[in-house]
């Protein structure tokens, strides 16, 4: 800033300080800037200022704990609906899996009747195919024995499609190795031909329902003399 410019501004200030020992000019002043009385009271002061944002931060501060409590008493209610709806669905799972249990009890219970029904059936059927009639009346008592038997056979075709359609089915057995959890060894034979432990023979079937063991089967396991004691011990375990 040059001097010329200081000095400019040094007299009006002067002249601003002279003027304030006027009345005349200080009112003239107060009407030049349109201020009055009316004005001055209705400008609130810095006091009322901070007082009322002093409670607007405590109101402010009250409705957030409002809200806060309002959110946790929010959250609790949630979870122990949540809680209420797992137990809830473990409860219903757990009496669907009972209910299940019950029907899958009664079914199999009622398939083992028919297995039984269907074995009579079989042995019915071996019978008349092992039928030989004696020297009198032989034409006709071949022809009843046949028709029988076809008779049987047409039946027990009809019985393994019924049982097979609810998930009832035999496992084989010749020809392989004992299996302690799927067969049950009630008789045993010596062919020093055949390997230890294979079943030579079938005396009754062994079924699954729905892919689990419903029933066992009986076999004639092979045991030659020379077989090793701890194959024996198996084998007679389960006899």
């Amino acid at each position: 800033m040059d001097e010329a410019a200081k000095e400019q501004l040094m007299a009006r200030f002067r002249a601003y300080l002279d003027a304030t020992d006027d009345l005349g000019a200080l009112d003239s002043e107060r009407d030049a800037y349109e201020y009055d009385d009316d004005d001055a009271q209705a400008a609130p002061d810095l006091f009322s200022l901070l007082t009322e944002i002093i409670t607007l931060k405590n109101e402010v501060k009250l409705e957030s704990r409002l809200v806060k409590t309002a959110l946790d008493e929010f959250r609790d209610l949630f979870d122990s609906l949540r809680d209420a709806n797992t137990s809830l669905a473990e409860q219903q799972q757990q009496r669907l899996q009972q209910e299940q249990a019950a029907v899958q009890r009664k079914q199999e219970k009622l398939i083992l009747e028919l297995l039984d029904l269907r074995d009579r059936m079989q042995a019915g059927q071996e019978q008349c195919q092992r039928f030989r009639p004696g020297w009198f009346s032989r034409r006709r008592s071949t022809e009843f024995v046949t028709s029988m038997s076809e008779g049987m056979a047409m039946n027990l075709r009809r019985l393994d499609e019924l049982l097979s359609r609810r998930g009832v089915r035999p496992f084989s057995v010749l020809q392989q190795n004992f299996d302690p959890h799927r067969m049950h060894a009630a008789e045993v034979t010596n062919d020093p031909e055949l390997a230890v432990g294979v079943v030579v023979a079938e005396l009754r079937k062994g079924f699954l329902f729905n892919g689990e063991l419903l029933r066992l089967a009986e076999v004639v396991v092979n045991r030659p003399d020379q077989a090793a004691p701890e194959t024996e011990t198996l084998i007679s375990s389960n006899k």
